[in-house]
């Protein structure tokens, strides 16, 4: 059975750190791009950044460079994503999707496997 399982959300304080991971099992991630997306009530969900098969990262979303981080772990079928230096505007459900391909892709119609997502609440 394919699928993708996020893990590593939670409640943080502004400033804090998590690290969420996105672990596949029934296929294999290699020739696969991840890609993280973001929704919050009332909006659409939101891809944020992708990474590739050369570890390359593609962000979408400004706001985020410099404190959100990608990471691949091939032997281990997983990805990681460090959110660091967490704002309160941070605060959504995270989803990881799978799409097969060398090229980082932005719209989450353009994936093809998709985890159930983790939240991320920043608050104080």
């Amino acid at each position: 059975q394919v699928q993708l399982v996020e893990s590593g959300g939670g409640l943080v304080q502004p400033g804090g750190s998590l690290r969420l991971s996105c672990a596949a099992s029934g296929f294999n991630l290699d020739n696969y791009v991840i890609g993280w997306f973001r929704q919050v009530p009332g909006k659409a969900r939101e891809g944020i950044l992708c990474i590739n098969e050369y570890f390359d990262t593609t962000y979408y979303d400004d706001s985020i460079k410099g404190r959100f981080t990608l990471s691949r772990d091939n032997a281990e079928n997983t990805v990681y994503l460090q959110l660091n230096t967490l704002k309160p505007e941070d605060t959504a459900f995270y989803t990881c999707a799978a799409a097969w391909g060398r090229q980082c892709r932005e719209f989450d119609h353009e994936y093809n496997y998709w985890g159930q997502g983790t939240q991320v609440t920043v608050s104080s």
